[in-house]
């Protein structure tokens, strides 16, 4: 399996799209703007607790102030507060923590008025960044992420992700972690620890440590609200969370955020640090890779699969619903119930892949089409399943009911991926279509099946307006000539004047209309 990362600059922000074997599987945009990432910890001023909502309002900067809930405050409140109040008049100058006497944990039932005030000094974290009209959401529970570990400060609790499936590599690590990791400091292993040595550890830790303490320093003279500790820009960070050792290649078109790439690489895997090329090409970088296309193909209403099956995805406030559907699609499969598994599957290979790009987020149901047999629904929600298991963001899949439906819960921390497919139609003012790029897929797998070895036609004849003819005739191999190499039959194109940009039909020799 090929994972390449491809990383686009443009003047106000940088693309990264991530390749599974060429094809399109995540797509972020980092903009210069985001001053609310995921990750950021900001020093804060309460301003005020609501004891209805048994939560607080809190100034970090943005437009709508951010929402604290009680739950998200962690136990070890009392002791952060006594720690940023001693850090903040000078009191205090040894931030480890190894020394600080720890106040006792707050009820976890408790009132918000029993333990904040207004006006109030903070340390918060973004934990979802502010989407639609709604401010960012914070925790006062922090935790600073690095490649194998995640420290939490005020804890000193050693977890290990439940991803790690082998209980004696689980306890090697915990006793590991506890063996190094500083007194007055949680840990979390994450997944990609599993198999790490003990110098690997001790190194990821020590820069944490390294980025509390520098946080820490800041507090003294920090005014409020700011910014006292920043994620990493998102090119390391997608790399600090996805980067494994199956990556073959990561592409950059700009040199300064080459050289950064380089760098973090350098430090988490620098036998791979070769794999990081700078691109040169004439044709832009997300031509080359074939991105743009997968884009203009993947983020409509519809979404095609192989042999005429598609998606439909509609977005509602509330949640989002994903209809499958097999579209004229003929097989060899025996009877009606083996097409509804086939199609099913494929289906959701998809919609793993649809959520993932997208970054769909809360509740989405999908009408998978209807299967009677048990150990087919079976079948289905395991491959789900397994599909999913890539998908960085919290989830939870039920099993399908009665109806066929299938619901998913999915993490939202970061606003949807929405990206505009459809263009100015030219035929018809002020009304839009879908992208014409399209239109060269929809006519593919028209020819998939009209050129099947099952149907014999008498010659294939593609009517179509001259600027399409155009496109699919020139160059070497132009697009017809694939066409003959992949179902080994010519198809002869035949510009029409009088037809619109997107219209277009198969006829036989004798000029008879053929049906996908």
């Amino acid at each position: 399996m090929n994972r390449e990362l491809i990383v686009r600059s443009t003047p106000d922000a940088v693309d990264f799209a991530l390749l599974k074997d060429g094809k399109l599987v995540e797509l972020h945009k980092e903009e210069d703007n985001n001053n609310f990432s995921v990750g950021d910890i900001f020093l804060a001023k309460i301003r005020k607790p609501v004891t209805g909502l048994n939560a607080a309002f809190v100034n970090v900067g943005y437009e709508k102030d951010a929402f604290l809930h009680y739950h998200d405050l962690g136990p070890q409140l009392s002791s952060m507060l006594k720690f940023i109040k001693q850090a903040r008049t000078g009191k205090l100058k040894d931030y480890s923590l190894r020394n600080f006497p720890f106040e006792k944990d707050i009820d976890k039932n408790g009132s918000i008025n029993d333990v904040l005030k207004a006006n109030q000094s903070l340390l918060v974290q973004i934990v979802k960044e502010p989407i639609s009209t709604k401010g960012p959401r914070i925790s006062s529970e922090l935790s600073i992420a690095g490649r194998f570990l995640v420290m939490v400060p005020f804890s000193d609790r050693v977890s290990v992700s439940q991803k790690i499936a082998s209980k004696e590599e689980k306890d090697r690590l915990i006793r590991l972690v506890k063996s190094i990791k500083p007194k007055g400091f949680g840990v979390i292993i994450r997944t990609v620890a599993e198999g790490k040595k003990v110098a690997e550890l001790d190194k990821d830790l020590q820069n944490l440590f390294s980025k509390w303490t520098n946080m820490c320093k800041k507090l003294h003279k920090a005014p409020h609200p700011s910014k006292v500790l920043v994620e990493l820009n998102r090119a390391s960070s997608i790399l600090r969370d996805v980067f494994n050792d199956s990556f073959t290649g990561i592409h950059v078109d700009e040199e300064t955020l080459y050289n950064q790439i380089k760098d973090y690489l350098h430090e988490i895997a620098p036998q791979k640090e070769s794999i990081v090329k700078l691109y040169t090409g004439s044709a832009p970088i997300f031509e080359k890779f074939g991105i743009e296309r997968q884009i203009k193909t993947s983020f409509g209403r519809t979404a095609s699969m192989s042999r005429g099956a598609y998606l439909v995805i509609e977005h509602t406030e509330a949640l989002h619903v994903i209809d499958v559907n097999s579209g004229n699609r003929s097989n060899k499969a025996k009877n009606q119930e083996d097409t509804a598994l086939e199609v099913n599957l494929l289906a959701a290979t998809e919609i793993a892949r649809q959520l993932r790009l997208r970054d769909m987020g809360g509740i989405i149901v999908v009408d998978f089409i209807d299967m009677t047999k048990g150990d087919h629904r079976r079948k289905l929600f395991d491959h789900l399943r397994d599909e999913m298991k890539d998908d960085r963001a919290k989830h939870k899949i039920l099993p399908p009911s009665k109806f066929g439906l299938v619901q998913i819960t999915r993490q939202r921390v970061r606003p949807e991926m929405n990206i505009k497919t459809s263009e100015e139609n030219p035929n018809v003012s002020g009304a839009e279509v879908e992208a014409p790029i399209v239109l060269i897929d929809k006519i593919q797998a028209d020819l998939e099946r009209i050129l099947k070895p099952e149907r014999k036609n008498n010659g294939v004849v593609l009517n179509i307006h001259p600027f399409i003819a155009a496109y699919l005739t020139k160059g070497f191999p132009s697009i017809r000539s694939k066409w003959f190499k992949t179902y080994k039959k010519w198809v002869k194109i035949q510009p029409r004047d009088a037809y619109k940009y997107l219209e277009y039909r198969f006829k036989d020799k004798e000029g008879k209309t053929i049906r996908p």
